[in-house]
């Protein structure tokens, strides 16, 4: 291997570990009721938060992305988020996506505890010289009441 094959692999390295702790901050202001203070340094000035085909909208604009977050906290008392198995490919120097599966427990306002599980899928460019989120879609398995699982409706933890 020469030199500037292995700068290269060490920068799709430093590029895929930024990445990682770019998420693992979105899931700590998250845990942080949804910090809308601590969101506009994680997204991209045109980011999307989509999660519309799961009936939480489709939000278009930094602005938008963090008045969305400041609103979910409304309907939540306590919730902990855990991103693992990430996936991220790196397109470009200043692009790249991923997929992570997503594992929460929250207890939400009406006190009902949930179990909730789905997919994130992400992508990701450089602004401001950070790597940030421009686009999240989330996809879920289930959110599901711990009292009653998810066998009979995935998304009673939501009703």
């Amino acid at each position: 291997m020469d030199m500037n094959e292995l700068v290269k692999k060490v920068q799709r390295l430093e590029a895929i570990e930024a990445i990682k702790q770019l998420k693992a901050e979105y899931a700590d202001a998250c845990d942080d009721m949804y910090n809308p203070a601590r969101m506009p340094g994680l997204f991209t000035r045109d980011a999307v938060w989509d999660g519309e085909k799961e009936g939480f909208g489709k939000h278009v604009g930094i602005d938008a992305v963090c008045k969305f977050m400041g609103e979910v906290k409304n309907g939540l008392k306590f919730g902990v988020h855990w991103f693992l198995q990430p996936r991220i490919t790196i397109l470009s120097d200043t692009e790249a996506e991923g997929a992570w599966y997503l594992w929460q427990t929250s207890t939400m306002a009406s006190g009902k505890d949930i179990f909730l599980a789905g997919m994130e899928y992400d992508r990701y460019r450089i602004e401001d010289g950070k790597w940030k989120m421009s686009y999240m879609e989330l996809k879920l398995f289930y959110a599901a009441d711990i009292k009653q699982g998810w066998k009979d409706n995935r998304r009673n933890g939501l009703e």
